[in-house]
């Protein structure tokens, strides 16, 4: 499948729109993180979608599917997944949304240095040299002045971001016998859970004026999560991965709307920086697959 697929167009606009979805999803996870704890807003990230994820998982695949799954791994997926909001809510409370995306961009690095160890994966010097220069962004972003090197946020986004990489490998693995409708599922109920606990008991009394806000959350994370799997069924991962980075100018344009901010040029180019080296590593793995697959 390659551009000229007849579904390629379809694949690029949905991914487009699911990277949208997600950008304003954490938007409001930023305006709620304004008032409320970080297992909190995760908890109710969680407990927004669910409903959705679950109406759409019973219509679409039936409730049997929910159940014949591998369970500890999905436990190891919730642990990482309430793990991995909390600190990116966290994050994003102290940083502008532009400069949270450009340090979490190294998912996809981490992602291609966790494939080696944990799923056997070979991983040639030619991507370690990608994810090299990948980290020096990262250093880049973290500079010793202003959010600088010991920024608890910046570290806590870095933080999410591996914890994201970890996921998707949990992932890779769970796919192999598991339906998408129950990692969707069992993730959200296990992020409602699992931080709802660990939020109890310092819970704030929700606010009326922002049940639109924790709507809107639970809407734009759950199109979003059904626009990106739509993605990757209709295109190439090669084609579709890399307008994952389309999320920075939808976190500049919203850190200039809502809050006023723009990223400064140290931030620019550390995000260029930790770019290239994705879309490099993209362009390896997709020649990699043609060599296989010819």
């Amino acid at each position: 499948m390659t551009a000229a697929h007849p579904h390629a167009r379809r694949a690029i606009f949905t991914m487009l729109a699911a990277v949208l979805m997600f950008s304003l999803m954490d938007a409001l996870l930023k305006l709620l993180s304004e008032h409320y704890p970080p297992f909190q807003v995760a908890t109710l990230r969680g407990a927004s979608s669910l409903p959705f994820v679950l109406t759409w998982a019973l219509l679409s695949g039936g409730g049997r599917s929910l159940l014949r799954v591998r369970w500890p791994l999905h436990l190891l997926r919730g642990a990482l997944g309430v793990g991995m909001m909390a600190s990116f809510v966290y994050g994003v409370n102290r940083l502008p949304l532009s400069t949270a995306y450009s340090v979490f961009f190294i998912a996809p690095l981490l992602i291609t240095a966790l494939s080696g160890p944990l799923l056997g994966e070979r991983v040639g010097p030619r991507r370690w040299v990608a994810i090299g220069i990948g980290l020096i962004g990262v250093l880049v972003l973290l500079r010793p002045t202003g959010e600088g090197m010991l920024s608890l946020a910046a570290l806590a986004v870095a933080g999410a971001a591996l914890g994201y990489a970890a996921t998707a490998i949990t992932v890779r693995v769970l796919a192999r016998t598991d339906t998408t409708q129950a990692m969707m599922v069992w993730l959200m109920t296990l992020i409602t859970v699992g931080a709802g606990a660990l939020a109890w008991s310092g819970w704030v009394p929700v606010r009326g004026e922002h049940l639109w806000l924790i709507l809107g959350l639970g809407v734009a994370g759950s199109l979003g999560q059904y626009a990106v799997t739509e993605a990757f069924r209709l295109g190439e991962a090669s084609l579709i991965a890399p307008l994952e980075y389309t999320a920075l100018i939808w976190g500049v344009l919203l850190d200039l709307s809502l809050w006023g901010v723009l990223p400064d040029s140290v931030t620019w180019a550390g995000a260029a920086i930790i770019v290239a080296s994705g879309l490099y590593l993209l362009r390896r793995e997709r020649v990699h697959l043609e060599a296989e697959h010819p």
